[in-house]
């Protein structure tokens, strides 16, 4: 706690020292706000550690803590997958896009109290850059008392990020993947080319975004979903498939 503390007030001072007075002022009052709530949030997540339901972890991630943990999905959709991943009650997961944080928070929530779990998130660049360094210690106070959570800056199409999943894993398999970084068709591609040699039988592979998004945004998912959907046993979670945007993918592994 101390530590956080420390990065978040080196980052007030650092800042400050290039503004003017007003804006110096506001933004300092800004950030004093932001440590009060990341304070909050590191306090409240303990609540959660046992008898609570999917619903109160979901409203938790969306309307508390201003915003910090805003998982950037619809409601229904993320409720939903949590519902079934929960059933699994998954031993080792991954994520590939780790961003503001709630949906790690929510799969700490849901997987086995021993679990471990790992979050690949590029440092920079349209698909990366979600979060700052401060965030780090927020992010693995969500784990139970016998959990670990490695949190990896990283590009994951590179060797290097995929030998060091394979250090961390020691051997053992993923149970669930979300995979929700590069949304490019190629970039979702070779996220799922790569780490589904990592997964066990019958694991739960997830894809973020397979709603048809508006052509600008080169938002390719839903093609390479509806490419694979028919080799595997599948589930599709849309609240509006006119939303143009979200929408969860569920792939069973056989």
């Amino acid at each position: 706690m101390k530590e956080l503390i420390k990065k978040v007030l080196k980052g007030i001072i650092v800042k400050t020292k290039e503004e003017n007075i007003f804006s110096l002022f506001k933004k300092t009052i800004f950030r004093i706000r932001k440590l009060f709530y990341v304070l909050y949030l590191k306090t409240n997540v303990k609540k959660f550690d046992i008898n609570f339901t999917t619903e109160s972890l979901i409203d938790f991630v969306f309307y508390y803590g201003e915003g910090l943990l805003n998982p950037l999905q619809v409601r229904s959709e993320i409720l939903k997958l949590i519902q079934i991943v929960k059933k699994q009650k998954p031993k080792v997961i991954l994520e590939i896009g780790t961003a503001n944080g709630g949906t790690i928070f929510l799969f700490s929530r849901i997987a086995d109290k021993d679990a471990i779990i790992i979050s690949i998130d590029l440092p920079g660049g349209r698909y990366g850059g979600g979060y700052p360094e401060w965030r780090t210690s927020l992010y693995k106070s969500f784990c139970l008392s016998n959990q670990r959570m490695y949190l990896i800056r990283a590009n994951s199409h590179e060797e290097v990020t995929l030998n060091k999943i394979k250090d961390i894993l020691n051997g053992t398999r993923l149970d669930f993947i979300f995979i929700d970084g590069d949304h490019t068709y190629a970039g979702v591609k070779k996220d799922f080319e790569i780490y589904k040699s990592l997964t066990k039988e019958k694991a739960l592979i997830a894809f973020h975004d397979i709603v048809i998004h508006p052509v600008e945004l080169n938002v390719g998912v839903n093609q390479f979903w509806n490419e694979i959907k028919q080799n595997y046993e599948y589930i599709e979670i849309v609240e509006n498939w006119d939303q143009k945007r979200c929408g969860i993918g569920i792939l069973k592994k056989k």
